[in-house]
């Protein structure tokens, strides 16, 4: 499982921020992955777990789509604080459901797939509602002890960068009561805060995805400036072999391989 995430794409010719060309940063991230499928091994699925859009915008994932278009993997979706949920609805009609919250479970492989939505539409922060929570509490009684890769965009854990903490998961304790009680493997995925952050969490493993167009400073002081780095990251790659497996991909290679 494939998992890249805040991709942040904007409708032709407008810079994010009035700098960042998110679209040619995950065209390079895409070309980066497709020169390496060889090396990596089969995929079965690209994840994207939030903020694929900067604007909510049609046009926006209408250029996503064909950005991401050379991987040809079957695509799993949730949205992030940026993006806009009927406008999603609309662009993948195949991968959400018709309705309601974009909440959904699906096997791929060994693995039991959740996506949950925490959106809330005109704030930064995220929230799981009460349809979701009782949705992924099914989906996990469903799932019945075996693997399962949990993704949202909201991490359930402070991050330590005090701005985008303000704007984070509002209840994750209640996110916490649920998957405590779930004996299987589960390892959570998350983005928003364009870094690799490794957290324990309700007995599990959450982890958060880097962002192909922008990262920010780990900076724990209360005073911190408010803003991002230019610094481009790459995406996760998760296997599941008698236990998960997450490494990171970065958007580039460096040179080599040389012999010791």
């Amino acid at each position: 499982m494939l998992q890249i995430s805040d991709t942040h794409i904007a409708p032709e010719g407008v810079l994010v921020s009035g700098r960042l060309d998110t679209s040619d940063a995950l065209a390079r991230l895409v070309e980066r992955i497709g020169g390496m499928r060889d090396q990596i091994g089969p995929i079965d699925a690209l994840l994207v777990s939030g903020d694929l859009s900067d604007d909510g915008s049609a046009e926006s994932y209408t250029r996503f789509k064909s950005l991401i278009a050379p991987l040809g993997l079957p695509l799993c979706v949730v949205p992030g604080n940026h993006d806009k949920r009927d406008a999603m609805r609309a662009a993948f009609p195949k991968n959400l459901p018709e309705a309601g919250a974009l909440d959904w479970s699906r096997q791929i492989g060994d693995i039991q797939l959740i996506g949950l939505d925490t959106l809330v539409e005109g704030q930064g922060g995220g929230t799981l509602s009460p349809d979701t929570l009782a949705f992924l509490q099914s989906a996990l009684a469903k799932a019945d002890g075996g693997p399962v890769l949990l993704a949202l965009h909201h991490p359930p854990f402070a991050s330590g960068i005090r701005f985008m903490d303000d704007i984070g998961l509002t209840n994750r304790d209640a996110l916490g009561e649920v998957l405590t009680d779930y004996g299987g493997a589960l390892r959570l995925v998350c983005g928003h805060i364009h870094s690799m952050i490794v957290r324990d969490f309700a007995g599990h493993i959450a982890l958060s995805a880097p962002s192909p167009c922008s990262t920010f400073a780990h900076d724990r002081r209360q005073d911190a400036p408010v803003g991002y780095m230019t610094q481009e990251d790459g995406c996760l790659l998760h296997r599941w072999d008698s236990g998960f497996q997450s490494i990171r991909i970065g958007p580039v290679a460096g040179t080599g391989p040389f012999p010791f």
